[in-house]
């Protein structure tokens, strides 16, 4: 549920929406999702002093008080 909503907005905001690609990693206590997009789609998803991964790691904070799972949020290069 969370990796689909961080697919899905991700794409919204690429311009190569084709290149998004989501992983999750399990972890003991961490789940890890990793969010791979272009090269020129990286500056974008981060943003402007990070404001935009920002955003939506608090979006993904409150699914943390539902479901109890803590999530970490990285961006890479393909």
């Amino acid at each position: 549920m969370i990796c689909d909503f961080v697919a899905e907005f991700a794409k919204l905001i690429a311009t190569y929406p084709e290149d998004i690609k989501v992983q999750t990693k399990q972890g003991d206590e961490i789940t890890e999702i990793v969010l791979y997009a272009n090269q020129a789609d990286v500056g974008k998803l981060i943003g402007k002093e990070g404001k935009m991964i920002g955003a939506i790691k608090t979006v993904i904070s409150g699914c943390k008080a539902k479901d109890g799972v803590s999530y970490k949020i990285n961006v890479e290069p393909i």
